[in-house]
C-alpha cells in the first residue's frame, strides 16, 4: 500500500464517514440508493443497447446520447459502490485509491460537461440549419466532437490530480464526505494547497461556464426558432422537451457551480453531500427518463428488439 509520509506522521488510507451522522437511516439509504443505482445502469445500458442495434437509430444524437449513457454508467460506478459500503461498514481507501478515484469520477464528469454542450449543439444545428445539418454534423465531424470531449476530461482532470499528488497529507485520516472529493481532501493536506485549489478554480469555471453558456445559447437560439412555428402540437412538444432539459442540464451545472467555484456558499457539510449526491446519483437516474421519454423513435425501436427477442424465444 503506498505511503504518503509527513514529519513524524504517516498516512497509509483515508475513511470515508459518509452520512455518518444519520447512521440511524443507513439501512433505508443502502436500499434506496441500491434501487437508484441499479436502475441508473440498467435505464443507460437500455439506451445503448436499443441504440446500437437499430439502424434506424444510427444517428449523430443517439450516437451522442450513447456516449453520454456510457459516461454516466463509468462515473456513477466509480461513487456509488463506495457509498453504498459505507452504510453497511467502514469504507476504508488508500491514498492512492482515493486520488485515482476523484481522477476517474472527476475525468468523466469534466467529460460529461463536454458531452452535454455538444448534445446541445447538435440540437441547435438539426433544427436551425436542417438543410445544412448532415455536412455539418458528419461521421468524422461527430467522432471529433466526442474524443474532444472524453479527452477534455482527462487531460483537466489528470493535471488536478497531479498536483494534488505533490501535496503531503498529515490527518485526520477521516473524509467527511462519500467519495474522495476536492474540497475534503485540500482540507487535510499539510503542505500549502493554494497553487492546487487556483488551478482547480480556473480548470472549474472555464470547464463549467463555457459549455453551461453555449447550452444555455443553442437552446435559446432553438426557442427563437420554435416560436416562429405557428402554435400546436409540435410547438408544444418542443418546447417541453426543451424545458425538461435544461432543468436536468441545471440541476448538473448548478451543484457542480456551487460545489467548486463557489464552496463557501454551502457553510454545512451534510448540505454538500445532498448538492454531491444531485450529479452523482439524480442526473445520471434522470438522463436516460428525460432525453427518451417523449422520443418515439426509441420507444418504437425499443419495442422492435423486444419483440425481436420475444419471436426468438423458443416456446
Amino acid at each position: 500500500m503506498e505511503r504518503v509520509a509527513l514529519e513524524n506522521q504517516t498516512i497509509t488510507e483515508f475513511v470515508l464517514l459518509g452520512f455518518h451522522d444519520i447512521a440511524e437511516l443507513h439501512l433505508l439509504f443502502f436500499i434506496v440508493f441500491t434501487v437508484i443505482y441499479v436502475s441508473t445502469v440498467v435505464g443507460n445500458m437500455l439506451i445503448i443497447v436499443v441504440v446500437v442495434s437499430s439502424q434506424s437509430l444510427h444517428t449523430p444524437m443517439y450516437f451522442f446520447l450513447v456516449n453520454l449513457s456510457f459516461l454516466e454508467i463509468l462515473y456513477t460506478s466509480t461513487v456509488v459502490p463506495k457509498m453504498l459500503q459505507g452504510f453497511l461498514q467502514e469504507a476504508a481507501i488508500s491514498v492512492a485509491g482515493c486520488l485515482l478515484q476523484f481522477f476517474i469520477f472527476g475525468s468523466l464528469a469534466t467529460a460529461e460537461c463536454f458531452m452535454l454542450a455538444v448534445m446541445a449543439y447538435d440540437r441547435y444545428l438539426a433544427i436551425c440549419y436542417p438543410l445544412r445539418y448532415p455536412v455539418l454534423m458528419g461521421p468524422r465531424g461527430c467522432l471529433r466532437l466526442v474524443l474532444i470531449a472524453w479527452l477534455s476530461g482527462f487531460m483537466v482532470d489528470g493535471l488536478v490530480v497531479a498536483l494534488m499528488g505533490q501535496l503531503r497529507f498529515c490527518g485526520p485520516s477521516h473524509i467527511d464526505h462519500f467519495y474522495c472529493d476536492f474540497m475534503p481532501l485540500m482540507g487535510l493536506a499539510c503542505s500549502d494547497p493554494s497553487i492546487t485549489q487556483m488551478t482547480t478554480f480556473i480548470l472549474s469555471v472555464v470547464c463549467l461556464t463555457a459549455p453551461f453558456g453555449l447550452i444555455l445559447t443553442s437552446y435559446a437560439r432553438i426557442m427563437v426558432v420554435v416560436l416562429r412555428v405557428p402554435a400546436g402540437n409540435q410547438r408544444r412538444k418542443a418546447f417541453s422537451t426543451c424545458s425538461s432539459h435544461l432543468a436536468v442540464v441545471s440541476i448538473f451545472y448548478g451543484t457542480l457551480m456551487v460545489l467548486y467555484i463557489a464552496p463557501s456558499a454551502i457553510h454545512s457539510q451534510l448540505l454538500s453531500k445532498v448538492f454531491a449526491l444531485l450529479y452523482t446519483v439524480v442526473t445520471p437516474l434522470l438522463n436516460p427518463v428525460i432525453y427518451t421519454l417523449r422520443n418515439k423513435e426509441v420507444h418504437h425501436a425499443l419495442r422492435r428488439l423486444l419483440y425481436i427477442k420475444h419471436t426468438e424465444t423458443p416456446d
